[in-house]
């Protein structure tokens, strides 16, 4: 399939495959005489999985580790059940500090009572 098709299929932007292939991520495909690029079912399948992965929040490296990691199916999936453990303890860590967030923007909005912008709690908040 050409890259329009691709990036429709696997939730990817094409411009993302480009860059993806860019930086060796993704396999160059095989171009048509037009130069058109034609994507494989198992790129198009290898796209998925990176962008699943990277919906997942795992960074580019850590996203090559698990291709790297998916491909040599005979090993243990130890690593990759680390590389899991780790990514949900940032996430964990993440949603702890967006609900500290929530909670600072909540008070902030309470305190407003919508004032004058001079006497904004909300724009008080935020230049300190």
């Amino acid at each position: 399939m050409r890259i329009g098709e691709a990036a429709r299929s696997s939730g990817c932007h094409l411009e993302t495959i480009r860059y993806y292939e860019r930086i060796g991520l993704l396999t160059k495909p095989q171009r048509q005489a037009n130069g058109y690029r034609r994507y494989s079912v198992g790129e198009v399948a290898r796209l998925k999985f990176i962008t699943r992965s990277r919906d997942l929040g795992f960074s580019l490296d850590e996203v090559r580790n698990l291709v790297r990691l998916a491909e040599a199916k005979d090993r243990s999936c130890e690593e990759v059940d680390r590389l899991a453990r780790e990514q949900l303890s940032k996430v964990e860590g993440r949603i702890g500090e967006l609900q500290a967030i929530a909670r600072e923007l909540t008070r902030t909005i309470e305190a407003c009572a919508n004032k004058s912008c001079g006497d904004c709690a909300i724009l008080d908040a935020l230049q300190r």
